[in-house]
């Protein structure tokens, strides 16, 4: 066990010099190849500054990924297949990415596009949790330990999840900072909850996820020098979920990843009442830009959400500690 908790922060280790050794070449590079990100003309009036600055940072967080579990966990099964997702929902979201940012088409991929995608992933994932993993169709409920068994359900609850959380990381990345800190927490509650669950080549690919996060704060925290684009949050999105479904802690991954649920709520919220009553309920969605419009600055929002997110993933841990 102590070999998996060196080899956890090494991987974290090697993720963080591998993102800083990239940044500063990845940066510039991204600039003058004007991948420069869009901004909404509807959002907060302190965002239109940040017109311009790079985008797609996420390459560099895959890259220093994959790069530290193929050091540390070599051909780990489960974390190859952590990784694998990553890179499938990664090469989605740069897809996005490359058609907003080099084709000028400012909503990237159509939305029927991008869903048969993650479908297909989501799909796909599926059918190797059930079959050649044999995780088998039931679901853990957190705190009690009841089993669900779900049947045919399981795959399509479990393409949901993959969505839903690819998704929520997406929508999380509106401020700079705030997807990679959140994340952060959120594989370091992973980290812990395969670590006591004996899925150790996972241990170290949530180590190695926290490390690149962390790496990448040095460029994204306020004010950014790069942001992670689609390529980022959809691959950090994927990655959880997977991790999530090899664990069975899917319906943990409401509770640790509570951000990206809050944000996601706020968009839907948001949607319903306007087309039901013709009101808004918050001022704009996802919810930090409803913060930022009622005159908290940028960095206090994102300050709360790691306050949240930090309960969140103790909350979601204890959940599973409990009924070990």
């Amino acid at each position: 066990m102590q070999a998996v908790l060196i080899s956890t922060l090494l991987a974290a280790g090697i993720a963080i010099a591998i993102t800083l050794m990239i940044g500063p070449f990845m940066i510039p590079f991204l600039s003058q190849l004007k991948m420069g990100q869009n901004i909404r003309k509807e959002g907060p009036v302190r965002h239109y500054a940040k017109a311009g600055t790079p985008t797609m940072g996420g390459i560099i967080i895959i890259t220093s990924i994959f790069a530290s579990c193929f050091i540390m966990v070599g051909t780990g099964t489960e974390a190859l297949t952590a990784v694998f997702i990553m890179l499938a929902f990664g090469g989605v979201g740069f897809w996005d990415d490359y058609i907003k940012v080099v084709l000028k088409r400012s909503l990237g991929l159509r939305a029927r596009e991008k869903l048969g995608l993650q479908l297909l992933i989501g799909l796909f994932f599926g059918l190797l949790v059930v079959f050649y993993f044999d995780r088998g169709t039931d679901i853990i409920i957190p705190f009690t330990g009841a089993v669900i068994d779900l049947g045919m359900l399981y795959i399509p609850f479990l393409i949901l999840v993959m969505l839903s959380s690819a998704n929520g990381v997406n929508l999380t990345d509106g401020l700079d900072g705030l997807a990679a800190g959140v994340t952060f927490f959120v594989a370091i509650a992973f980290a812990a909850i395969c670590f006591i669950t004996s899925h150790y080549d996972l241990t170290i690919f949530c180590g190695a996820l926290a490390g690149a996060c962390t790496g990448f704060l040095v460029f994204n925290h306020y004010p950014a020098r790069i942001f992670m684009g689609d390529t980022g949050s959809m691959a950090l999105g994927g990655a959880v979920a997977a991790v999530a479904a090899l664990t069975k802690t899917e319906i943990a991954l409401v509770i640790i990843g509570g951000v990206y649920v809050i944000e996601t709520l706020s968009v839907i919220i948001q949607v319903i009442t306007y087309q039901t009553i013709g009101r808004r309920i918050f001022l704009m969605s996802p919810l930090h830009h409803h913060y930022e419009l009622k005159g908290m600055h940028e960095t206090r929002v994102v300050k709360l959400f790691y306050v949240l997110s930090f309960m969140f993933a103790v909350a979601g841990f204890f959940s599973i500690k409990v009924m070990g």
